[in-house]
């Protein structure tokens, strides 16, 4: 197993917050980690899977189950299945505080966003604290499996298709993992969605890796209503399966897009979709650069503090750059992604710099040393670029 760098940011959590929710897609390590936090801090842990019907029925009368094993930490995985726990939990909550239970009471895990920011967002305020388990990033597995990036990045961050022995096992792997959303998770989650029209968006998504989605264009081509098609795309986002990135929007007076850009969030996924097997497969492919921006860009929001937004900058003049990371108005960091070990970049990019007032500017590429350019950017690794990311304060 593959240590997570965010299991003690969970553990904190839990010495600060009554309960604390843990957002991932389905298989991507939630339930490990929660087990392996619970048996450090409470040995004596309970463990619910609310997919389960034993289980389930426990909490016929959950006041009373939750009563029983008051000073237990309870993990409720998947609880987006009872939503209606969350009003109860609160209640437990302000009544074990009166009793001197303050935090680490339940460890909550859920396979979609929506759901559960709308359902405690307003029950549990100031109750729960919310943390997002990201895939396999390349700075966890480098400590364990070193000069292993390009595979992490063929084979996705879910643990089980990147730890599988072969590429046609972890190929496998994805493609039912694909089928299983588009089959039994999507549906629970909404309207009833055609697996076959859902299937058809997600592989032209894959396709559009990276660009900005018109959402009349797409709904044309899957013969759907463009509300009917941005309800899709908002599904998806919610489920954690793509990433929207806005457009910087700062008042420059110059003519931004405002259209978003929108990614598979795993590129082992979009590999799948587009049936890449091999390395091979992927750099002989036209999806290769969107293909590794997208997996960049997952990498550097998974280490992104808390309150800093990422962005990405487009002109209709041409200037642009990937990914805008604001920390204050004195430190903003201009990021370009290429895929190539001796990259070079537009003047688009070095105007796109001059109109935000970039502080700092990279360029990051697959190599694994660092130099600057004659422009005053700096080429650098992605685990580099990361390493600052996560220093920023």
């Amino acid at each position: 197993m593959i240590p997570r760098k965010i299991k003690e940011n969970i553990a904190e959590l839990l010495g600060e917050f009554p309960a604390v929710a843990v957002l991932g897609p389905r298989q991507v390590g939630k339930t490990t980690l929660a087990e392996e936090i619970a048996y450090l801090i409470n040995p004596d842990h309970i463990y619910l899977d609310l997919e389960s019907p034993t289980d389930h029925a426990k909490l016929n009368e959950p006041e009373a189950y939750f009563e029983l094993h008051k000073g237990k930490l309870i993990i409720l995985d998947e609880i987006q299945r009872v939503p209606e726990l969350f009003a109860i939990l609160r209640g437990v909550i302000d009544k074990r505080r009166k009793e001197g239970y303050r935090t680490g009471q339940f460890l909550i895990l859920g396979s979609a966003s929506l759901d559960l920011l709308k359902q405690s967002s307003e029950t549990l305020a100031g109750r729960i604290a919310y943390i997002e388990l990201p895939v396999l990033t390349v700075s966890e597995i480098e400590h364990e499996r070193p000069n292993q990036q390009d595979k992490l990045w063929l084979r996705g961050g879910f643990p089980d298709s990147f730890l599988a022995k072969t590429d046609d096992a972890s190929l496998r792997w994805r493609l039912n993992f694909i089928n299983t959303y588009l089959e039994r998770d999507v549906p629970q989650f909404g309207p009833r969605i055609p697996a076959t029209t859902l299937r058809r968006m997600w592989t032209m998504l894959a396709h559009q890796q990276g660009s900005q989605v018109n959402v009349v264009q797409l709904g044309a081509n899957l013969d759907i209503t463009s509300p009917t098609t941005k309800r899709y795309l908002d599904l998806l986002e919610d489920l954690l399966l793509i990433r929207t990135l806005r457009p910087w929007s700062g008042n420059l007076g110059k003519r931004l897009v405002k259209s978003p850009k929108v990614y598979i969030r795993d590129s082992g996924l979009v590999h799948a979709l587009l049936n890449l097997k091999t390395l091979d497969d992927v750099l002989s492919h036209p999806i290769v650069g969107a293909s590794w921006e997208g997996f960049v860009l997952e990498n550097l929001l998974s280490c992104l503090p808390v309150g800093v937004t990422p962005w990405f900058y487009r002109t209709s003049a041409g200037a642009e750059i990937d990914l805008v990371i604001e920390q204050s108005p004195t430190k903003i960091y201009a990021i370009e992604i290429k895929r190539s070990m001796t990259p070079t970049v537009s003047k688009g990019f070095y105007h796109g710099c001059e109109d935000i007032g970039a502080t700092k500017r990279f360029i990051v590429y697959p190599g694994r040393e660092h130099f600057p350019t004659s422009k005053d950017a700096t080429v650098i690794s992605l685990t580099g670029i990361m390493k600052i990311i996560c220093e920023l304060t």
